[in-house]
């Protein structure tokens, strides 16, 4: 049931029951003190929230991001040449398959890595071009005590290297690499999530490779259960803020050859315990 929030004129709703919710009746624009605060505990509970017609310039966007936190900077893809804090987030039919395609979190590979992205998509295609995001605490949640126990306490390493210079193979550049915990404890909420993607986590620390594999792919295969995921369609001027701390995301390019573009800034986190 949507829910109007008491110290402040937005509206939220639940999109499923364990991920997810639209927030209405605020202007993201001018968003008040009252607003940020509930648009914080709205994520804290949901994960990922969503908001609709919110036309937003440069500016805009970055100052929004500031409400949340101080922004980072992308440590795979290079800001805008004017707003450095932002990257394009931009597809069309002469664009190849790109690595949002995979299930991940934002640059896992970070020592620090972020708390959270807010992503603005003034284009979007007709049909298609939808992101999916999953809960890391449902998927932690459903595990099995014996599971939990084996996965505490392990650490798996995220590089970014293998991920970026697919990408860019011709920039000499040296990403991040980075161990971080299997399992993560959110330092707002207290729950613990698991905390590996595809794209970054590489293997589990200190596992023979055979064993790592065959444990990283049980989890990867685990994470994406349906029961556990949200799917947004956008819309133009949609706007999607999640918490990388709790989740994975993917975006499906079935859309060629329409366009799909925006804009995405970055908030800074800690170091994963």
């Amino acid at each position: 049931m949507p829910s109007a929030d008491a110290t402040s004129r937005i509206t939220i709703r639940p999109m499923t029951r364990r991920i997810g919710a639209e927030i209405f009746d605020v202007d993201l624009n001018e968003p008040t003190d009252s607003d940020i605060e509930s648009i914080n505990g709205a994520l804290a509970e949901h994960q990922v929230v969503f908001f609709r017609d919110q036309p937003l310039s440069h500016a805009a966007l970055i100052e929004l991001g500031r409400r949340f936190g101080p922004l980072a900077p992308h440590s795979g893809v290079p800001g805008m040449a004017e707003f450095p804090e932002i990257v394009e987030i931009h597809a069309d039919e002469h664009s190849p398959p790109r690595a949002g395609e995979d299930w991940h979190s934002d640059v896992s590979c970070d020592p620090s890595p972020p708390m959270g992205s807010i992503l603005y998509l003034h284009t979007v295609p007709e049909g298609g071009g939808d992101t999916l995001f999953t809960s890391m605490y449902a998927a932690y949640d459903a595990l099995s005590d014996r599971m939990k126990t084996y996965l505490e306490g392990l650490r798996a390493t995220h590089d970014g290297n293998p991920v970026y210079k697919a990408i860019f193979p011709d920039v000499d550049k040296t990403y991040p690499c980075t161990d971080h915990p299997v399992v993560r404890t959110h330092p707002v909420t207290g729950r613990k999530a698991l905390f590996v993607n595809p794209p970054y986590t590489t293997h589990i620390d200190g596992l023979p490779a055979a064993e790592s594999a065959a444990v990283l792919q049980f989890l990867y295969r685990h994470c994406t259960n349906p029961n556990f995921q949200v799917r947004f369609r956008w819309e133009p001027h949609s706007v999607a803020f999640w918490d990388n701390r709790c989740t994975m995301h993917m975006a499906v390019f079935d859309y060629p050859p329409e366009t799909r573009s925006g804009y995405r800034v970055t908030i800074a986190g800690e170091v994963p315990v």
